[in-house]
């Protein structure tokens, strides 16, 4: 006698699935969260403490990758793994993320010309253009609640930054200072906090205030407000000159226009003078506590002695002119550029990504970087709602203050991580995290 075998319950099934689909997606959307928080605050001076030597010459090749480099090539791996299909994930980024695509390519291009050239430095085209690039396409199916954890670290790491950055000028200890091999230059005084090179962590500052002040984040007016003068206070230790310059110009040309709307409406919110008469009577206690800790006399510093930045920025085009345009149309021979830049006292770096960029890796090679970082951000900014475009022109400048994109950093995809968390064009209803 043959007993009738009972067909499972489909809908039985699918309720059993849920708490673990719902398991998965929490757990993604953790270590999404996690990435982020890597990728902002963990500098090379914190990795020092671990023991990983990551700006330095010396150490295992493994270390000279950031953490967060690593994490985004595992998350892409597992993306890969959770389609069924990898050529469905790939297909999907060619289409919907085609800039950010050419620019991990033109990273990878980078690593092979460095290899072939035998020069050093591979790790710096993983970490400035492989990274970015990953980071658009991962975050392209993220849901609302994933990005909007993401924003919270965000302004959390960048609250602890300007807070830490405070510390050092106060106190006069810097914890986690850029190093080379070790060396941490005792004679640059100027705030490291987490973002680790100065300039660096100026340029990451100046940018998230304008992207506050252009409406970024989901902060109330106080909060905003309060957020910004912190951060603008804290901006001056890290010692920015142009960072602060171009901060003030911008973002005073974005009061002034908000200014003038509420003029013209003739409608003044309760609330916000409220805080701004709060706000002002607090001006007088700022001013003696900012003068106590020797702000002012850091500020003042930061514009009168620039350590021969100026004079480097003349003598780098100087560099050019003892170089064959032919060899410079490939690629001039690393140890002619070694030596032109001792000649010239330029021994710590060309003070512009472009020109940086097109000295070790020739005119043809930084024409395609150029054109797909701009590529890459134009994408960027047509994910991103209204006002993305005010950090973008900041960002755009200063990285050009100094050798910004042209060495190994992270800075390209923090700032891509801001403007996609901070101006979410709308919610995210598809696929969840």
């Amino acid at each position: 006698m043959r007993i009738a075998r009972a067909e499972p319950n489909p809908r039985l099934v699918a309720t059993r699935s849920l708490p673990a689909r719902g398991v998965l997606s929490w757990a993604e959307s953790l270590v999404y969260v996690l990435w982020a928080a890597i990728l902002i605050g963990v500098s090379g001076g914190l990795l020092w403490v671990f023991g990983l030597n990551y700006d330095g010459l010396t150490g295992s090749a493994a270390s000279k990758i950031h953490p967060a480099t690593y994490l985004a090539v595992a998350l892409f791996g597992w993306t890969l793994l959770r389609a069924g299909n990898p050529v469905i994930p790939v297909a999907q980024a060619l289409n919907h993320r085609p800039a950010s695509v050419l620019l991990a390519v033109c990273g990878v291009m980078l690593l092979a010309l460095i290899a072939a050239r035998g020069g050093t430095g591979l790790a710096g085209s993983i970490d400035t253009f492989v990274l970015a690039g990953l980071l658009p396409i991962l975050l392209m199916d993220r849901d609302a609640a994933t990005l909007e954890r993401i924003a919270v670290v965000f302004h959390l790491v960048m609250l602890a930054n300007a807070l830490l950055g405070l510390y050092e000028l106060a106190s006069g200890q810097r914890f986690f200072p850029f190093r080379l091999d070790g060396a941490d230059f005792a004679w640059d005084t100027r705030s490291a906090a987490l973002q680790g090179h100065p300039l660096s962590n100026a340029t990451v500052t100046a940018c998230y205030i304008l992207a506050l002040a252009a409406g970024g984040g989901r902060l109330g007016p106080a909060q905003r407000a309060g957020m910004i003068a912190l951060q603008l206070v804290a901006l001056v230790t890290f010692g920015g000159r142009s960072a602060t310059i171009v901060t003030l110009v911008l973002g005073g040309a974005v009061g002034l226009v908000a200014l003038g709307g509420v003029l013209r409406r003739g409608r003044i919110p309760l609330i916000g003078a409220a805080c701004a008469c709060f706000a002002l009577t607090l001006v007088p206690v700022a001013v003696a506590v900012l003068a106590a800790i020797g702000f002012f006399d850091t500020l003042l510093d930061r514009f009168t002695s620039d350590g021969g930045s100026a004079q480097a920025r003349v003598d780098m085009l100087a560099v050019f002119d003892a170089i064959p345009f032919r060899e410079l149309l490939l690629a001039p021979d690393l140890l002619h550029v070694t030596t032109l830049r001792r000649i010239y006292g330029l021994e710590w770096g060309i003070e512009n990504s472009i020109l940086s960029t097109l000295l070790y890796q020739g005119i043809l090679m930084t024409t395609l970087l150029v054109v797909a970082v701009g590529l890459y951000l134009a994408e960027v900014a047509r994910t991103c709602r209204r006002g993305v475009w005010l950090p973008i022109l900041a960002f755009v400048i200063l990285v050009n203050t100094f050798e910004g994109l042209a060495g190994k950093t992270t800075l390209l995809a923090k700032f891509a991580l801001m403007l996609i968390v901070l101006f979410p064009q709308a919610p995210i209803r598809g696929r969840t995290a």
